[in-house]
């Protein structure tokens, strides 16, 4: 899989190889757009504005943050919110709300994660639209639903479309599997986001950097400075591991070791041992570490995005709320 996620950055000899099959995957993607487009197949409006945070890119992208800072921005203006998934990884095929006694095997571990920091209501379920419905069912005064990932889930009509990139822009420009895009690009969003010097994806800047202060899982707070010169455990179960371990460095942290592990790492299964040093990790892994290992400082990732990302957005979200519906379709 390394491999193939290295060919995706250019067009080398293994990305020419898949090409063919890209092309197939593309036409796929694009009929069944189109059949949407045609009426063919239906796309459901839930009655409120959905913002759909998604992206066209294979692999995390720090979607989750997005929708964490969107979120917090609603409640700021005033405005109930609540969040809908798919939640991935989760044993549970079910339609349920994310409560303060979930586990993430139940509902995954990032709805676990925004229900937690955020406090909004979290609904997850294969199905959006159903997931989108019982949340108003169980909330009826909220007024905005924000969508955690679902840009290709064209079944749920969504108001305003969110796509994030990563350091890797678009890769090399091409499908799947001889690139890594879900679909073409550039495709019609609202809004663009993208962490580091990306022209390709274009639109507004983001920076991710770690918050000042951790957590233990027993409440405990202290600076994120107080962990200089201490022996340290990092481990991270996301997309990029080393990305975190290289902020930690980068803040003065000192990693006796180091534990990559893969995105939604389920540490019921796999536990990991601290030997001799204090765990630290993401706040995404804290959600299921915190059950076996409370004394885990969980280190929060804090985004700063520019304000006329936000002017943007609140004019598209402005011109949904002061209409009845006004959904548009895929």
């Amino acid at each position: 899989m390394q491999r193939l996620q290295r060919a995706w950055l250019r067009r080398g000899l293994l990305a020419l190889l898949l090409w063919p099959v890209s092309v197939l995957f593309a036409g796929v993607a694009a009929f069944r757009r189109a059949s949407y487009r045609a009426g063919l197949f239906k796309s459901e409006g839930v009655g409120v504005p959905v913002i759909v945070v998604g992206g066209v890119m294979v692999g995390g992208t720090g979607k989750t943050p997005v929708v964490m800072a969107v979120v917090e921005h609603l409640r700021a203006r005033g405005l109930a919110a609540g969040v809908i998934s798919r939640g991935y990884g989760r044993s549970l095929r079910d339609c349920r709300e994310v409560g303060r006694g979930s586990r993430a095997p139940e509902v995954g571990d990032e709805p676990l994660l925004i229900a937690r920091a955020c406090g909004v209501p979290v609904f997850v379920a294969r199905g959006r639209v159903q997931a989108a419905r019982a949340l108003l069912d169980a909330y009826p005064a909220t007024q905005v639903i924000v969508c955690d990932d679902g840009l290709q889930h064209l079944r749920l009509r969504r108001d305003i479309e969110i796509c994030v990139f990563d350091e890797r822009g678009v890769g090399n420009g091409w499908q799947l599997p001889a690139g890594p895009l879900r679909e073409p690009w550039p495709r019609t969003v609202d809004l663009v986001l993208h962490a580091g010097e990306q022209p390709q994806a274009g639109g507004f800047e983001v920076r991710r950097r770690l918050a000042a202060h951790a957590r233990r899982g027993d409440g405990a707070r202290t600076p994120l400075a107080a962990l200089q010169g201490r022996p340290l455990t990092a481990i991270a179960g996301i997309a990029k591991p080393q990305a975190f371990f290289a902020m930690l460095r980068e803040a003065g942290l000192t990693l006796e070791r180091t534990v990559p592990l893969p995105d939604h790492h389920d540490f019921s299964v796999q536990p990991i041992a601290a030997k001799g040093a204090e765990l630290v990790c993401t706040h995404k892994d804290a959600v299921k570490l915190w059950r076996l290992q409370p004394q885990a400082w969980a280190i929060p990732l804090e985004l700063e995005i520019t304000p006329q990302f936000w002017t943007h957005l609140d004019r598209l979200l402005d011109a949904k709320l002061s209409s009845a519906h006004g959904s548009q379709t895929a």
